[in-house]
């Protein structure tokens, strides 16, 4: 089975892919301090409440 891509071109997914690996290694190379878990997780909390359906 073949696997599409959801790219136009070539190029365009070869643009994604090098912009996408330089944001992993700012990622980690980065210096700045990390969220902890709890934090993070009453972020998501509130954003799936937020789209919750009523």
């Amino acid at each position: 089975m073949a696997i599409e891509s959801e790219f136009a071109t070539t190029e365009d997914a070869d643009a994604y892919d090098a912009w996408f690996r330089a944001k992993v290694e700012k990622a980690m190379t980065s210096t700045a301090p990390g969220i902890p878990h709890d934090q993070v997780m009453t972020m998501v909390q509130e954003v799936i409440e937020k789209h919750r359906p009523q």
